[in-house]
């Protein structure tokens, strides 16, 4: 009989370094098709319609983050759930009423994945990974106050192509006759998967830019409340 303070525990990893292809590689290769199916639909959505329903899917970050770091520190006094419910309603809280700090935050996020990648792609130190990580995550931050449209535009597009090419190569690397090839392409050319992400996120960019013109002027191409 299953123990219920025992099933209350959950125990969920933080990352001590910055993830390198082969830890990506084992994360595609542990999701199920189901997971993967999940982030293939969610990366069309956002790639694809990111701007017209921004605010919608800037909650859903914000709650999946909240809920992650509620987890986080959930855990830690036995009880990950309702930890993670309590981020997750905290952070939609917040998030509704700033939702223009709400997207830059959610651009510093992606400006620190965008760095962090780049820095590992060049073989630096993946010790500092943590610099180019901060500098994409100030330039990508403060761009959101500058051209607000553009930005949401291009968050939403390069978190639409992680989240479609990880579902993707998840799908993928299960195949025996593809799978085994394209991951020792991706172990030995380190710009493989860089360029697999930034070539859908300008697609998607330019998608949005061309279905959803600018409706108003204004500074930072502000959009209608």
């Amino acid at each position: 009989m299953i123990n219920l303070a025992q099933a209350n525990v959950l125990h969920i990893p933080v990352p001590d370094r910055w993830p390198e292809q082969t830890d990506i590689i084992s994360l595609c290769h542990s999701l199920g098709p189901a997971p993967a199916t999940l982030l293939i639909g969610l990366g069309v959505v956002y790639l694809l319609f990111g701007f017209y329903w921004y605010k919608t899917l800037i909650m859903v970050n914000a709650i999946c983050l909240g809920s992650f770091l509620g987890l986080v520190i959930g855990q830690r006094w036995g009880n990950p759930w309702v930890g993670a419910f309590l981020g997750g309603c905290l952070s939609a809280a917040i998030t509704w009423p700033q939702m223009k700090y709400a997207g830059a935050v959610m651009g510093a996020r992606v400006g620190a994945v965008s760095g962090a990648g780049v820095w590992a792609s060049f073989g630096m130190d993946a010790n500092f990974a943590w610099t180019g990580a901060m500098m994409g995550l100030i330039f990508f931050g403060l761009m959101c106050f500058i051209l607000f449209r553009g930005s949401i535009m291009m968050y939403t597009s390069f978190q639409g192509s992680i989240m479609l090419v990880f579902g993707i190569l998840a799908m993928t690397l299960k195949y025996e006759q593809v799978g085994p090839p394209l991951e020792g392409k991706m172990l030995v050319n380190h710009f493989l998967l860089p360029l697999m992400v930034l070539i859908p996120a300008i697609a998607g960019i330019l998608y949005q830019q061309h279905n959803h013109p600018s409706e108003m002027g204004g500074v930072g191409g502000a959009v209608k409340k």
